[in-house]
C-alpha cells in the first residue's frame, strides 16, 4: 500500500499544445498511460496552459487529474474543474489595463483580445478574434472600442495579427520603463501582457503552496517561450525536444519530441529521481 504513495510529495504541470499533445494536437497513448501511473503513485499531476477553463477542459478531464486544479490564462488563474470555480485570480492592473488600451489604439490593425475572469473580449476589427474563439466555440463579445470593455478581471490581454504588427507591439511595451506588466511572446503572431510577476511558473508555486508541496518537488514541461519563466521557476524544469535552445539551456531534463510522448518521457525521469 505504502508503495502506491511514493511519489505523493510530488507535484508536475503540462503545457497542452506542442507538450502533452503531438503537433496534431491529440494526445499520445504513452503520455496517458504514463500520467495514470504518475497519479496511481500519488503524483499530482495538472496542465499549466495560456487557455481559459472553458477552452482547455475537454483537454483536462480526458485525464485521471480532475482533483488537482489547472493553471490556467498563462498563470492568470487557478481552475478547479471539481468545484468549477476560480480558486485564485491574479488581475491586470488599472495602470496595466490603461496600457493596453494606449497600444490598442497606436496599432489599430491589431486585434486586441482581453480575457478576463468570466468572458472574452474581442476589440478591433475581429478577424484573429474570431479565430481565437472559433475552435473551442468559447463565450464571447465583440466589442469594437476597447472603452467600452469593463474595465475588471482581467486576467491577460492578447495582441494578435501579422507578424510584422506584433513585432512593432512588443517592441512597444518593451521600450517601456518598469511597466506594471509581464510580457509574453506566445507565437510570431501574438503577444500577451499579464499582471506583474504573474505567468505559469507563480500560479503553480501558489499550487503548490495549497497542496502542502515543497517547490524541490515541482516539475515542469513545456515547448515555447510562454513556458520559459515556469521552467526557470520550479524544482525539476523540463522541455520538449522540438524546444528552442533557450528553454533547453535551462532544463534539467530534456524529453524527446511532443510526437513521441514527451510528457511519458519526464515523468520516468521524474520517477527514477525520487528512487
Amino acid at each position: 500500500m505504502e508503495n502506491k504513495k511514493i511519489l505523493s510529495d510530488w507535484l508536475i504541470a503540462s503545457d497542452i499544445d506542442g507538450t502533452l499533445n503531438n503537433k496534431l494536437r491529440r494526445l499520445p497513448r504513452r503520455n496517458e498511460e504514463a500520467i495514470r501511473r504518475f497519479v496511481d503513485l500519488g503524483g499530482r499531476f495538472t496542465l499549466a496552459t495560456g487557455r481559459n477553463p472553458q477552452s482547455m477542459e475537454r483537454h483536462f478531464k480526458k485525464l485521471p487529474i480532475d482533483g488537482t486544479p489547472a493553471v490556467v490564462i498563462n498563470g492568470a488563474g487557478l481552475y478547479d474543474f471539481r468545484k468549477q470555480e476560480m480558486i485564485y485570480f491574479s488581475s491586470i492592473s488599472s495602470e496595466g489595463m490603461e496600457l493596453a488600451i494606449e497600444a490598442a489604439k497606436k496599432f489599430p490593425a491589431v486585434d486586441v483580445i482581453i480575457v478576463a475572469k468570466d468572458m472574452i473580449y474581442i476589440t478591433g476589427i475581429g478577424w484573429f478574434g474570431k479565430l481565437f474563439v472559433a475552435t473551442d466555440k468559447l463565450k464571447h463579445q465583440h466589442i469594437k472600442n476597447i472603452d467600452d470593455v469593463p474595465k475588471m478581471n482581467w486576467g491577460k490581454v492578447i495582441f494578435s495579427g501579422i507578424p510584422y504588427q506584433i513585432s512593432k507591439v512588443k517592441k512597444h511595451f518593451e521600450s517601456m520603463i518598469d511597466p506594471d506588466l509581464t510580457l509574453m511572446s506566445s507565437s510570431v503572431a501574438s503577444f500577451e501582457i499579464l499582471a506583474r510577476n504573474t505567468h505559469k511558473g507563480t500560479a503553480l508555486m501558489k499550487l503548490a503552496e495549497i497542496l502542502g508541496i515543497e517547490k524541490s518537488h515541482t516539475g515542469a514541461i513545456g515547448d515555447y517561450f510562454n513556458d520559459f519563466d515556469m521552467l526557470k521557476t520550479v524544482g525539476v524544469p523540463s522541455c520538449c525536444g522540438q524546444a528552442p535552445k533557450e528553454l533547453k539551456e535551462i532544463s534539467e531534463f530534456v524529453s524527446c519530441h511532443c510526437n513521441k510522448g514527451a510528457v511519458a518521457d519526464f515523468l520516468e525521469y521524474i520517477e527514477k529521481k525520487k528512487s
